[in-house]
């Protein structure tokens, strides 16, 4: 399996060695033509405003969302930003193709992070240990959207 990890900023090196150790080919996408041959790509966290800023100079919004309509294509954290269709802010590029609302850094500042285990309704066994940094919120979610895991804080 081929997978893409979008490297334009962010957590993508984190995302390359856990794919390596699944013996998944990973692929670095910085350009529209990275894409080509993928079976899927991962938009990893980061700076969402950023990762916006630099997918628009490199000319791969429109190359991403062609991508994610055709192929499976999962956001963590600022990459859940980036796929969102609302958050709040007009002038951030996003791909808007998650039908979900996004309150950004809703947790507050770096000082507010946590950790929490959450059970994950696709993942069986132990809870997953989730880290909360600076972390966004998905305030809404379309009827079409399946919610994996809360937090009931």
């Amino acid at each position: 399996m081929k997978i893409g990890i979008l490297a334009l900023q962010g957590a993508f090196i984190e995302h390359a060695k856990m794919l390596t150790e699944l013996d998944a080919e990973v692929v670095e996408v910085r350009l529209p033509e990275h894409l080509d041959g993928l079976d899927g790509l991962i938009i990893p966290g980061g700076e969402s405003t950023v990762i916006g800023k630099l997918a628009t100079t490199y000319g791969l919004i429109d190359p991403l969302r062609n991508f994610a309509q055709a192929k499976p294509t999962w956001g963590t954290c600022a990459g859940m930003i980036f796929l969102a269709k609302d958050i709040g802010d007009d002038r951030q590029p996003i791909l808007g193709l998650m039908d979900i609302s996004v309150n950004r850094n809703a947790f507050g500042r770096q000082i507010d992070s946590f950790e929490a285990d959450l059970d994950i309704s696709v993942l069986s066994g132990d809870p997953f240990h989730a880290v909360f940094i600076r972390a966004p919120i998905a305030t809404a979610a379309g009827k079409d959207v399946d919610i994996l895991a809360n937090l009931d804080e």
